[in-house]
């Protein structure tokens, strides 16, 4: 069973940076694509980037566009989230999901990390 393991998240200020990691141990992550995700509270969970399985593909909301940047490294068997120009709207728990195919939606994904705390708060 593929389990997907996020880390990196933190309380950062306002207009910081942080660098979210979705690693799945030992299992290769080559042949899937992998989502971004947060919810904050009293939200409903929205995708916020996503990278198909070659790393050639990737989409992002329009709320994070210019500001995050989601990559990934097969030979690491982690997919990474940059973020950058943190606002406070950005504060939730961030998921990583896995899948056939690289979209925002959260339905086209079957696993599911346990989620990291982002907090942007001065």
């Amino acid at each position: 069973q593929l389990q997907l393991v996020e880390s990196g998240g933190g309380l950062v200020q306002p207009g910081g940076s942080l660098r979210l990691s979705c690693a799945a141990p030992g299992f290769a992550l080559d042949y899937l694509a992998v989502g971004w995700f947060r919810q904050a509270p009293g939200k409903e969970r929205e995708g916020v980037a996503s990278i198909d399985y070659s790393g050639n593909s990737k989409s992002y909301a329009d709320s994070v566009k210019g500001r995050f940047a989601i990559s990934r490294d097969n030979a690491k068997k982690t997919v990474y989230l940059q973020m950058s120009s943190l606002e406070p709207e950005d504060t939730g728990i961030y998921y990583c999901a896995a899948g056939v195919w690289a979209t925002l939606r959260r339905d086209n994904y079957d696993y599911w990390g346990q989620g990291t705390q982002v907090t942007v708060s001065s």
